[in-house]
């Protein structure tokens, strides 16, 4: 970081040039930060009210609106902003700042994942010690440490990128400060930076993925030997929301960072972080929670009562 080069700010190009597509897209993108911000937050107030929801599951899934909502804010008001008045430059430190968070976080995301995953297998496998394996201190581990890995992987990218010279092109082919996007923009040679990155992220998605496909193939053994019925169709349904949105989050992770520098495509590459930057963290409490029976009475209730302070 101490080596600051010519280049003090940057200019991040954005999702599209074209003037007629401004607008719309601002559009599009406020409604969905809006619904990004109210599912979240409402989530988190929701499972914080109801004492029924203070269970293992519903503790990730509050930690996880936590971290949809910060990854989220780190990047979809700069575009928002770049959309609407056209100010598309950056400063030095911005970029870095942005680059910081969207990566810890959505680290965060991925090891809560993995967390979420084992829970399940908790629930569906051993129902019998489930209270006894996801204690209090476990889960308040596992959170902890996801966090610690989020923070510490964000570091080990943020000095990899802002350790290169950038002293040529200061404009950035996205609309945010992703690390491929401007690490290619760097002077100085990035084959050792471009390997970190890849090696990095590869720990952390298949280390995450690893725990994800074990905790599933024993679900799975599980579910295959219950007779059809209400726990089958409950077990069916708790997973496959859980699997739907680890499939999307880990497709375009992999597609984003998990292929040489030299077939990446810009624009094919904005279009896939648009799902995971503005589409996951929106579409998370509704994969999640929305579908289920216990938070629907939970809203029905916290919102009864607000009606009934109002009458």
């Amino acid at each position: 970081m101490e080596n600051r080069s010519e280049v003090a700010e940057f200019i991040l190009l954005g999702l599209t040039s074209d003037p007629d597509l401004q607008v719309p897209l601002f559009i599009t993108f406020l409604i969905i930060y809006i619904i990004t911000v109210a599912g979240n937050l409402g989530l988190i107030l929701l499972i914080l009210q109801d004492s029924r929801l203070h269970t293992p599951m519903y503790f990730f899934l509050g930690h996880l609106s936590v971290v949809d909502f910060c990854y989220s804010s780190a990047v979809t008001p700069t575009v928002m902003a770049g959309l609407l008045i056209g100010n598309k430059v950056i400063s030095y430190d911005n970029c870095a700042a942005q680059m910081f968070f969207f990566v810890a976080f959505a680290t965060v995301e991925n090891y809560l994942l993995a967390s979420m995953a084992y829970d399940r297998y908790a629930a569906v496998c051993r129902p019998l010690h489930y209270t006894n394996t996801m204690t209090a201190s476990v889960c308040a581990c596992l959170a902890i440490g996801s966090y610690f890995c989020g923070f510490l992987n964000a570091s080990i990218h943020i000095g990899d990128t802002f350790r290169l010279s950038f002293c040529q092109s200061n404009v950035v082919h996205h609309f945010f400060c992703d690390i491929p996007a401007v690490m290619v923009l760097s002077c100085s040679d990035r084959h050792v930076s471009e390997l970190v990155l890849v090696y990095v992220v590869s720990f952390n998605i298949f280390f995450a993925m690893l725990v994800i496909w074990i905790s599933y193939a024993f679900i799975f053994v599980t579910i295959c030997k219950m007779h059809a019925g209400a726990g089958h169709r409950k077990a069916l349904s708790t997973c496959a929301s859980h699997f739907t949105a680890v499939s999307i989050f880990y497709g375009t992770i992999i597609f984003m960072y998990l292929q040489p520098s030299s077939s990446h495509s810009m624009d094919t590459d904005k279009i896939a972080s648009v799902f995971y930057t503005m589409v996951i963290p929106m579409l998370n409490p509704v994969v999640y929670s929305l579908r289920n029976k216990e938070v629907k009475n939970a809203f029905t209730k916290i919102f009864g009562k607000v009606l009934a302070s109002y009458t």
